[in-house]
């Protein structure tokens, strides 16, 4: 099995690039955003390789890290999700903003995605909510709760979410409630005003 391929840009197609690595062409199929983020033919490039294998066929599937090919591995659990479906979902959301829309239940930003319907984002956002990867849920809902104790570094914020997870409840999803939290109640909130309504945010 191919994990990483490491060599240059032969060429690219509309959502394939064929990497050379020491005279050999890996044809690799890849999402929107990874092809843009590509350097020209004789550019050197790292991709990190999911290997596809059916009975006439082996397909490589390429990502610019790691965390994206694991969220890549993770839509693929979802029903009604495929290769086309879930590289569509990473080509127009960041592995970030899609951390984000999970933890927040942003079903519309997931449906933003070519080929993924209303219901199949509702079952994307539903079924990844507890497998986020570990620590993509508090650190990018946080980053992106907006106002000045918003911050990855906001003590209230960071205790309020712990407390949620010592609760029960699965990381992503306190981060969740309690950046919706922080929306509703001055920049100055404490932690447990926090986690009030951070509750009342998980029992809507």
């Amino acid at each position: 099995m191919i994990g990483k391929l490491k060599g240059m840009v032969d060429s690219t197609g509309e959502d394939w690039v064929v990497v050379d690595v020491g005279g050999v062409g890996y044809h690799v199929t890849c999402s929107r955003r990874t092809l843009a983020a590509l350097p020209s033919p004789g550019g050197a490039v790292t991709l990190s390789i999911e290997t596809k294998m059916s009975d006439d066929a082996i397909r490589l599937i390429g990502f610019t890290s790691d965390g994206e090919r694991e969220w890549f591995r993770l839509l693929l659990g979802v029903q009604g999700v495929g290769t086309r479906v879930a590289l569509g979902v990473l080509g127009a959301l960041t592995p970030a903003d899609l951390a984000r829309a999970i933890a927040l239940d942003d079903k519309k930003a997931v449906s933003a995605a070519p080929g993924v319907g209303p219901k199949v984002a509702a079952r994307i956002v539903a079924e990844l909510k507890d497998k986020a990867p570990a620590g993509a849920g508090l650190a990018v809902v946080l980053n992106g709760a907006g106002g000045a104790d918003a911050s990855p570094q906001s003590e209230p914020m960071r205790d309020a979410v712990s407390a949620l997870v010592n609760l029960g409840y699965p990381q992503a999803q306190a981060a969740g409630a309690v950046s919706s939290a922080a929306r509703r109640l001055d920049d100055d909130a404490s932690a447990e005003a926090l986690i009030r309504q951070g509750l009342k945010e998980l029992a809507r």
